[in-house]
This record gives C-alpha cells, sequence and structure tokens, in this order.
C-alpha cells in the first residue's frame, strides 16, 4: 500500500508507490539533497537540469531526479500529479541508459495506482490520494 506524506495543507503529499531513501546506502549528504529536490516539488516548483529530467518513455508529467553520491548515482521516478508527487522507484543507476526493467516497472506501478483511484468508494484509493 503507497505511503502518503503532507507537511502543510498547501504542499502536495508524496505517495511512495516503492522505495525509500535512507542511510545506508545514500550518503547523508544524498539523502539531504533528495529531500531538498522533493521539498521543493511539494511547494510547486518545476525542476529541470541537472537535478530533474523528464521521462517520457515510463509516460507524461513522469521525471527523475538525479542524486550524486559519493561513488553512486542515484534516481527517484516520479510523476507529477495535480493532487501529489507519485513516487514509482528509487534506485542507483549503474549504466548509461535507464534499464527497461526498471521503465516497465515504473509504468506498471503507475498504471495499477491510476486504476484504483479510478475505482470510486474503494478505500484504498481514496488513501492513495
Amino acid at each position: 500500500m503507497p505511503i502518503a506524506s503532507r507537511n502543510a495543507p498547501t504542499d502536495k503529499p508524496l505517495v511512495w508507490l516503492h522505495g525509500e531513501v535512507k542511510t545506508p546506502p545514500w550518503s547523508l549528504e544524498a539523502r539531504r539533497e533528495a529531500g531538498f529536490l522533493l521539498r521543493r516539488l511539494q511547494l510547486g516548483d518545476k525542476l529541470s537540469l541537472p537535478s530533474s529530467r523528464p521521462m517520457p518513455s515510463i509516460g507524461p508529467a513522469v521525471h527523475e531526479l538525479r542524486i550524486k553520491d559519493a561513488g553512486a548515482e542515484w534516481r527517484i521516478i516520479y510523476r507529477l500529479d495535480s493532487d501529489a508527487i507519485v513516487i514509482a522507484e528509487v534506485f542507483h543507476k549503474k549504466t548509461q541508459a535507464t534499464p527497461h526493467a526498471i521503465i516497465e516497472t515504473c509504468k506498471r506501478r503507475l498504471r495499477r495506482y491510476d486504476e484504483a483511484a479510478e475505482q470510486p468508494g474503494e478505500q484504498e484509493a481514496e488513501q492513495m490520494r
């Protein structure tokens, strides 16, 4: 079940479908950068390179946060919805291109999230939004 967090009434909540940002394996500095960028998204800021880039191969309004860490590159795949920031995946990037399995997994998670949210009267769908 996705986890939603909310800080202030005007902020968009973060809805975590999968993944987490914690130390270890993330360094404290990388975790702080991720938190700072996620907070900016919650406040409605539009991020661009080098911090974020669109991921149209996954879907509309889907982007990846790009976090550099000591000896590692982290990615957070997210979608900007009108009412939330939906986190589909957090992973350690090891290759130039995003692995096909990650792309397909994110598509599946976002599709299931949308399907659950469209079913009226379902308590779980309400919790997801």
